[in-house]
């Protein structure tokens, strides 16, 4: 019997379960980034080169604090795919509970902080003081939307850890179409609402997020889906609070590691002048293209992988890590050949300057050779993300770009008195970093960290997960 919610990935064909679960998440991530790139027009054609800076020097501090809430919602995905491929619905309902209280407290504390904090956050930037007072506004604002993301991140980890990916695709599209409608409204002051300038595509990512999550709450209860966030009973919290914690927290440093990382070797390239950080800027874009279908396959895997070990497929697992090589290194693939065979088109989309395009063709014929890598690697961690081991994939990363990279970026590049000495050191970095995450995959160490394990097999196991659900909560 078909479930009436969620997509039982414990059975069926691996390859089309990858294709169709990856997919609508490939979509939602070009959303995004179209959106962002329409923003960057409004801002940047419209309202000048002063709002764009302070939307520039904004960035990486919302980054960083997004990237702690993606990690801790990590460990939700994880944890619900886990309980969801085990059927064990009533461990699902603490997690729903236990996820629902820690992300929406987490929210609100770093929106506290970060009012608090912003303006000396943006002096240790060095912040230039022609856009400093904007930028504070702006970040200000902008901080104010945390809860209602954070909401957002874990209801999209709850449903795509119990195989739905369709879903949050469709509220993502209507709040991205929201906010960029409401963009010019708010910007210009149309319709009778305020001129806001720059402040306007804060508020209006906002009022977007507020009116998404909203939607996406009452739809999930509509439909009696037992992630539906309810208000939870606190006493019963402590384990799962814990349990999430132990495998949120290493996921949010390693995504905060990797923006540290980020700012650092793009430090290394401002010193060598504008042409170098327009060219690194520009190939940086190709480097999106290339890593978004990596990283959402990868997450695919997660959920794959979850759902196998919770239900005890360990045989369909390593299915799961076939399939994702053919399918990510595939894509990969076809992305580093174009960036070898037409790298000056690519790059004459973002900039036409021939010689910021010269310098970036060697970026591309350094780092683009080293796309499939990337998409390797993101296949073994999914798989060791999946068993619940994130502390392993943020020692990769740490080791990737804090042991690797940042310092042989600085030592080639001033060895070889050029900034490709950096090009040189990305290359390297990926290829550690899919030596240590195949290794480990290898070693099998991984399933020691499974959070739920299998229960015993059995013949009579509800087909039904509602009607399991409904079962497990009515015998409790």
């Amino acid at each position: 019997m078909k479930p009436r919610f969620g997509t039982d990935l414990t059975t069926g064909s691996i390859p089309r379960h990858l294709v169709t679960f990856s997919l609508p998440m490939l979509l939602g991530g070009f959303l995004q980034t179209t959106y962002s790139f329409i923003n960057a027009i409004w801002v940047g054609q419209f309202l000048g080169t002063g709002a764009l800076a302070a939307v520039t020097v904004s960035f990486p501090v919302i980054f960083t604090i997004f990237g702690v809430g993606m990690g801790m919602t990590l460990a939700t995905n994880i944890l619900v795919s886990q309980s969801f491929g085990a059927r064990r619905f009533d461990e699902l309902r603490r997690v729903v509970d236990g996820s629902t209280a820690l992300i929406y407290g987490l929210g609100v504390l770093l929106t506290l902080v970060g009012e608090i904090f912003t303006p000396e956050i943006l002096r240790a930037m060095d912040t230039p003081a022609d856009v400093f007072a904007p930028s504070v506004s702006y970040l200000r604002i902008v901080l104010l939307s945390l809860p209602f993301s954070f909401g957002m991140f874990a209801l999209r980890s709850m449903l795509q850890g119990t195989g739905d990916s369709k879903t949050p695709l469709y509220f993502q599209l209507g709040s991205v179409l929201l906010t960029t409608v409401l963009d010019p409204l708010l910007i210009f002051g149309r319709l009778g609402l305020p001129e806001l300038g720059l402040n306007g595509t804060a508020w209006a990512t906002i009022v977007s997020q507020v009116i998404s999550l909203v939607a996406l709450h009452v739809y999930l209860h509509v439909k009696k889906s037992p992630i539906a966030p309810r208000w939870p009973r606190f006493g019963q919290l402590g384990p799962t609070i814990r349990k999430t914690c132990r495998i949120g927290v290493p996921a949010s440093i390693q995504q905060s590691v990797v923006s540290l990382g980020m700012v650092v070797v793009t430090g290394i390239v401002n010193g060598f002048g504008e042409v170098a950080t327009a060219a690194f800027g520009a190939a940086s874009r190709i480097d999106q293209i290339a890593f978004l279908p990596a990283i959402n396959m990868g997450m695919a895997i997660s959920t794959l992988a979850g759902q196998n070990l919770g239900a005890g497929h360990h045989g369909r697992v390593r299915e799961v890590f076939t399939w994702g090589c053919v399918f990510s290194g595939g894509i990969t693939l076809v992305i580093s050949a174009a960036a070898l065979i037409f790298p000056e088109a690519l790059l004459r989309v973002f900039i036409a300057d021939p010689v910021v395009v010269d310098l970036g063709v060697s970026y591309l014929h350094i780092v683009g050779a080293c796309y499939v890598l990337f998409g390797l690697s993101f296949v073994s961690n999914g798989i060791i993300n999946g068993a619940g081991a994130t502390v392993v994939t943020t020692v990769i990363s740490l080791l990737s770009l804090w042991v690797i990279r940042a310092p042989l970026a600085y030592w080639l590049s001033r060895e070889m008195r050029s900034v490709e000495g950096v090009w040189y050191a990305i290359a390297v970095s990926f290829v550690v970093s899919l030596i240590a995450s195949l290794s480990y995959y290898a070693s099998g160490r991984w399933k020691r960290a499974l959070v739920q394990k299998a229960p015993a097999a059995d013949p009579t196991r509800e087909a039904d997960p509602a009607r399991a659900f409904a079962n497990e909560v009515g015998e409790a």
